[in-house]
Parts: C-alpha cells; structure tokens; sequence
C-alpha cells in the first residue's frame, strides 16, 4: 500500500478520520520523534489513521533563493526516517510559490481538513504556516472549536538539560560538537550516499577513500573528522574522512572522502553512511602533496586512537526519549 504522498490537491488520504502533525523535520530529531510518537499513540487510541505533513524542500531552502543551506538530513534521508516512524500515511508537499501564497486559513480548511481528513492535531509551539507564517498556534486555538477538530501542543522536548530544535543541533555540528549533536538527534550525526569514482589521487597516495557527492545538499560540517563508515561490513567500520573542496588540488565541489582503516574492496556503487565520531581539524591548503601526506598520516593515527577509545552508541529507536547513552 502506497504511503507517501507528494500533491495537495486530490482526495482525502483519511476518509475515516486522521490525526495529524505538521513540520519541516529536518534531522527527524527526538523532538519530532516525541511528536510522531504522540501522533501515531493517538491515532490507535481513536481508531484513526496517523498522518505526517512535511515540505520538501523545506522552507529554509526555498527562502534562501538558491544560497546554500545546511540541513541535518537530506531528503531521501528525512522521508525514510518519517516512514520508519510508524504513520499510517506521509504527505511530502511541494514547498513553491503555490503553497507559499496559501493562507493560514486555507492550509487548514484545505489541506488538513481535505486532504487529511484531520480529526486531532499535534504541533510544536513555536508551529507557523500559511503565507507570511500568519498561521501559529493562537489561530489554531481559535479555529479548532469552530472546524471541529482537537489541538495538541508538545512541550518542548530536551535533551542533556537543552531544548532540542534543528537550528541548535546544526550549530552544534558546525561547531564540532558531535556528542552534544548526538543527545539531540538520538543517534550520530552521518551522510550517506553511493560511492562514485573520484580522481585515484588517494589509492596513489596510499589512502584510497570512498567518495560521496553531496549533491544539491548542504552539510552543516566541514574539515576532517574521526567516523565510522557503515554499509560496508556487520558494524561501522573505523574511518579518517574529509568533506570539503580539498584546497590542495584546486577543488571546488564539496566532496565526503572516507578512508576505511584496514580495507581493500571495491565499494563503487555501494550506499555507504558515514556516521561523524569527533571533528579533527579544518580543511586547510598544504604547499604540495607531500606535505599534505604528512598531515594525512597523523590525522589517521588520531582518528585510530579516537575511535579505539569511544566504542560504537546504540541508536535511539523513532519516537524515543532522549536516551542517546552520551546524554548520561
């Protein structure tokens, strides 16, 4: 049975009734993990289907008119997490002019109430929407008794004494606090994607990595760091990575490299993850190649003694508590 759906026009997803919550979700963290949790529980309560409203791309990306913007997930990514959280149904919206010029009143009587058939619906507080972000929670408030469905607003949800909220977490990662990023998210922060061929230059400069294209997405990290890299073998195998344009050689396209410790394989065409363990310096231009071998040799010692001692963390399961075990 299909499950995600992509247009807002068409017939209700939820003829019997649905309970609903809305948001961007990007990093599906554990705040929006909290919310699908109450989602998905009340919806077996009543009997109804639970249905998830995202936005792709998501708002930040379309207002910043082409200028980069960092995101914790991509969106392959975000949608598989949403899935895997247990909702009946996904309603991944075109995020253009269309729905921008949507009033407040229009998404709900439209879109919830139309096209999702919304019965009960949970939001975070600090929930906008409709053109200008006019909508919030007081017009919710004021529009639930007169349409006939119920509101729910989560409280925050925190994470080692800190709100959790994706701006947070993608300051955390730029500013390499990985474990920190790791009690919001539930899980380590990581990028997957399939291994492309790149230039050999590692292989001859004995360091063959795995090569990931970031594609149109833009990663909140940068320099090179401690990982593991999954996909490869039955757990995480231990990493040194870069990500960046690799000054060096001139670069200009942001480029995920991981160097897998005590592998010799053909990884093309694989889906790998690399998952970030701890940020190790920033990328820097080296006066040759040589040089650049040097510093190469010791950022994989250091990442071999890293990584040696912080053993591999379980993975908070979708809907969770903060129970990620670096939140103590």
């Amino acid at each position: 049975m299909n499950r995600l759906f992509r247009d807002a026009a068409g017939p209700c997803l939820a003829p019997g009734g649905s309970v609903v919550c809305v948001g961007a979700f990007d990093g599906v963290h554990l705040g929006h993990r909290a919310l699908l949790a109450r989602t998905c529980a009340r919806a077996r309560e009543l009997g109804l289907q639970s249905i998830a409203i995202t936005f792709e791309p998501v708002p930040r990306e379309y207002f910043a008119h082409g200028q980069a913007v960092p995101r914790l997930t991509g969106a392959r990514e975000k949608l598989a997490l949403l899935l895997a959280s247990g909702v009946s149904k996904l309603l991944s919206l075109r995020f253009d002019a269309r729905l921008t010029a949507m009033s407040a009143e229009a998404f709900v009587s439209e879109l919830l109430l139309g096209r999702a058939g919304l019965r009960e619906l949970w939001v975070g507080a600090d929930f906008h929407f409709g053109h200008a972000r006019r909508g919030n929670v007081a017009l919710l408030e004021r529009l639930a008794p007169q349409l006939g469905f119920a509101l729910r607003v989560l409280a925050d949800v925190q994470a080692g004494g800190v709100r959790v909220s994706s701006s947070a977490l993608r300051e955390q990662l730029a500013a390499g606090q990985f474990d920190a990023a790791a009690c919001g998210l539930g899980r380590r922060f990581s990028i997957g994607g399939h291994v492309v061929r790149g230039q050999q230059l590692g292989r001859r400069l004995g360091y063959p990595t795995a090569n990931v294209r970031l594609g149109r997405r833009t990663a909140p990290v940068s320099g090179i760091f401690a990982v593991r890299v999954h996909g490869v073998a039955a757990h995480g195998m231990p990493a040194v990575a870069s990500l960046g344009v690799r000054p060096t050689i001139d670069g200009t396209e942001p480029l995920l490299e991981a160097h897998l410790f005590d592998f010799d394989g053909d990884l093309y065409g694989r889906r790998i993850e690399v998952e970030f363990v701890a940020k190790l310096r920033d990328e820097r231009k080296f006066a040759d190649l040589p040089a650049m071998v040097r510093q190469i040799d010791l950022d994989a010692a250091q990442a071999r003694a890293l990584l040696a001692h912080n053993p591999p963390q379980g993975q908070a399961a979708a809907g969770a508590a903060p129970a990620h075990p670096l939140c103590g």
